[in-house]
Parts: C-alpha cells; structure tokens; sequence
C-alpha cells in the first residue's frame, strides 16, 4: 500500500476540498514540518505532498523508499531536481490553478497604488478632509492608469493573463525580451528599454540563478521618476534593500509586493520597513489564494498522484 505524506497541509485554507487519490494508500498530513523533521517523516513514505519545505540531496539520500514528490504549488526552487533525478525520484507540479487570481491581484496593487487609496485613507483617519473645509481635497497625486505602459517581465499564462486586464482598461502593454521569445515579437522590448518607458512594472518570471535580484539598484535607477514596480512573482526578483531606498528617495511612484525574499519577513526584513511608506503595499504571498484557485490546485495535485500511480507522466518536472 502507498504511504503518502503532506508536510505542510497549513500551506492550503482548510476549507479546501482535498480528495484521497483513487488508489489503495495511507494517508498522513502534517501542518507543518521543521527541516529537521523531514527525514523522519518521510521515512517510509513512497509519495511526499509538499508546498514549500526544502528537500535536497542530502535528504534525499536517507529516503530510498520515496518515488514521487507532489509539488502543491508550481515553483519549485525549494527542491533539488537534479538530486530528485540522479535518486529516481519523479516530481510533479501545478500549472495554471491560478490564472485569474494572481493577474487580479496584481491589477489590484495597480490600482491602488496609481489612485494612492492608501495614503488617502491615512489622511482621512487623520482628519485631513475636516481641516479642507472643501467638498474634497487634493493632498496626495492620482494617476490614471488608462492610455499608460505596463511593462511585463515574464510572458507565461500570468503575464499574458495580465495583459489582456490592462490592455481592457486601455493599457499599452509591453513584455521584456527573453531567449525564448521570437526576436520579432512586436511587443517585447529589451529589459533596459522596457524599465525605461514604462510606467509600471510587473515581474511575472520564475526565480533563477539569472533572475535574483533582475531588478536591483541600477534598475530602479533606469525607471521613470513615479513609476509603478510590481511583483506577485518571487521576492529574490528584486534586491528589497535597493527597493527601501528608492522608496525612501521618493523616485518611485510606489510598489505593491505580495512575495518576500524571506517568508514570513522578520520585522527588520526590508519590506517590513517599506511599509511605513504610503506608497508600499506588502501582501502575504496571497495572489494565489482565491477560493477558486486553491481548489483548482487541490484538485489537478489528486489527479497529479492518479496519474503518477497509473504510470501518465502529468505535468512532470523530473
């Protein structure tokens, strides 16, 4: 019989309705799981449900019995797949769960930050519309965002998702170049042109060796005074402490994160300190967490197990 164990069952709301796989199996679910944990509880299993607990060579050697591990997310830099590879260890993921939900949570932060609703709340709670003695009053700037350039970085189902959003709401929609995409592509340009004529930007790429810290002090610097940075994506995609002072030099226009290089931040993690600024929206990792999403996910991980047991080879990494 196949044992399967989730590590991190508190990853997913417990609303969710998490089916069994089809087959004969023993089921067991942590909330959540140290490092140190994961050998032992893993022991004897045959299939590991993880979302974001790190499992590497090194574990993978005290784990002869594993043959799947079942990503309950899409990324996957928390496993070594080479060392998954060489141990005969298939990993599958998620794909596509959350299409609507990240590029609206993202269009979210636009929006908010481009009609600055948080620093006008502050301002009300303050009592500044009181002291106007006017019908209203104009303390903080509001930009359409109508007949502007979004500048995507990553133009996967979610960055495409967010273009077809923006491009609604009258948006002028550009991608940045990348190895992959045709060199005539009409709307991609190169990643220094793109920071530079766009006044927002949205990072929708996977973190990589080649991608940690895309967007760092240089960066910031060749983007327009009052533009736009945001990131749904992974928090290594831009250097955070870069990301505080430019905030603190009032050349961005504001940024909207819901990913963190470290999760959950420490109070003195950059982010954290970027939140006494208006202009800074700091979500935790939630773009992805919609209803309707989380159960997409639940569901396409059950059927990920199914068809590893009847021998498919279903959205396989490794």
């Amino acid at each position: 019989m196949q044992q399967i164990v989730f590590l991190d069952s508190d990853t997913l709301d417990a609303g969710i309705n998490l089916r069994r796989p089809d087959f004969p199996h023993h089921w067991q679910s942590y909330p959540e799981t140290r490092p140190e944990q994961v050998v032992e509880r893993l022991r004897c299993a045959s299939i590991a449900i993880i979302n974001k607990i790190r499992i590497g060579k090194d574990e993978l050697a005290q784990l002869p019995e594993l043959r799947l591990i079942a990503l309950a997310a899409t990324g996957s830099d928390n496993l070594d797949l080479e060392a998954c590879r060489a141990a005969n260890v298939a990993v599958c993921n998620i794909r596509n769960y959350s299409g609507p939900s990240v590029p609206e949570h993202a269009m979210a932060l636009m929006l908010a930050l481009s009609r600055n609703l948080f620093a006008w709340r502050q301002s009300l709670q303050e009592g500044r519309w009181q002291q106007s003695g006017q019908f209203c009053f104009f303390d903080h700037p509001i930009m359409d965002l109508h007949g502007k350039r979004l500048g995507i970085i990553g133009k996967g189902t979610l960055g495409q998702a967010l273009g077809q959003r923006a491009g609604a709401i009258g948006m002028e929609v550009f991608y940045a170049q990348s190895q992959v995409g045709a060199p005539g592509d009409e709307d991609r340009l190169p990643l220094e042109a793109l920071l530079q004529s766009s006044d927002v930007i949205s990072l929708h790429c996977p973190l990589t060796p080649y991608t940690r810290h895309l967007i760092g002090e240089r960066e910031l610097a060749m983007m327009k005074p009052g533009a736009l940075l945001i990131n749904v994506g992974r928090g290594g995609l831009v250097d955070e402490q870069a990301l505080l002072e430019a905030l603190g030099n009032g050349r961005l226009g504001g940024a909207g994160f819901d990913v963190a290089s470290v999760e959950p931040p420490p109070p003195d993690h950059p982010l954290m300190q970027a939140l006494r600024y208006p202009n800074f929206i700091l979500t935790p990792h939630v773009a992805w967490a919609s209803e309707e999403s989380m159960q997409r996910l639940a569901d396409q991980l059950i059927d990920n197990i199914n068809a590893f047991a009847l021998g498919r080879r279903q959205h396989r990494l490794v």
